[in-house]
């Protein structure tokens, strides 16, 4: 498998404030991975570091082959980087196609089009042509995800996709993660909840103070929950 994101020995800071401390992962194609951990040990702050929105002081980030001293949110999107922000980010004064279409101007070829992200949320082309933040909440997690998908990415980030939503849509995302995961699509999904956790990733990295802690083979039953659950609370 070749590697679509590393990220070796990594400090990253807002301003004066420390947040990353010696961070490495790495993320292959295919893969499927959780990172872990509860609110504050810098799971969020690791992909503002990939985009460039945190500072990296120290340490080397590889989108591919390539070794990147300034990440940038572009050139993350250029190399096949695609994220699904926390808050989902939804641009006002834009239809919902208008959002998908913002994700296809990397310009880069593969299997995604409008055509076919209104296959896997068939919501969204019925309300097409509706402002995107007129959405629910549910329906913008879907939109913000086919945006990404608009990207042709190798790589997906997902920046907490379920916060706030109700269990239903939950499993729907479930189901369309593993969709998108099983035509080869890989993802690192950061994620609080950890019934998507055992139900999409394969392997976790649980992060505290900034660093990764503990990694391992995500088991999809009753125990390999409670080991999840037990690594949020570290």
């Amino acid at each position: 498998m070749s590697t679509l994101l590393s990220l070796e020995g990594v400090q990253a800071y807002y301003g004066a404030a420390h947040i990353l401390h010696n961070l490495s992962l790495q993320i292959s194609s295919g893969e499927r991975v959780a990172l872990i951990g509860r609110n504050g040990v810098g799971k969020t702050t690791v992909v503002n570091t990939i985009l460039g929105l945190a500072q990296k002081k120290q340490g080397i980030i590889h989108f591919g082959t390539k070794a990147v001293s300034q990440p940038r949110i572009y050139v993350a999107a250029q190399h096949g980087i695609a994220v699904v922000p926390q808050g989902r980010r939804i641009i006002e004064n834009l239809s919902v196609e208008e959002n998908l279409l913002l994700g296809a101007a990397v310009g880069r070829k593969g299997p995604w089009s409008a055509k076919e992200v209104y296959k896997l949320f068939p919501i969204l082309q019925e309300r097409a042509h509706t402002p995107g933040t007129a959405l629910s909440g549910g329906q913008q997690q879907m939109l913000a995800v086919g945006r990404a998908l608009m990207a042709n990415p190798s790589l997906i980030l997902l920046d907490e996709p379920t916060e706030g939503l109700a269990p239903v849509i939950v499993d729907q995302l479930a189901e369309t993660f593993n969709q998108v995961a099983a035509q080869g699509t890989a993802l690192l999904l950061i994620e609080q909840n950890m019934s998507i956790v055992v139900r999409v990733a394969r392997r976790y990295l649980a992060m505290a103070k900034g660093s990764i802690v503990v990694e391992g083979e995500v088991i999809n039953s009753k125990e390999g929950l409670k080991t999840l659950e037990a690594h949020v609370m570290v």
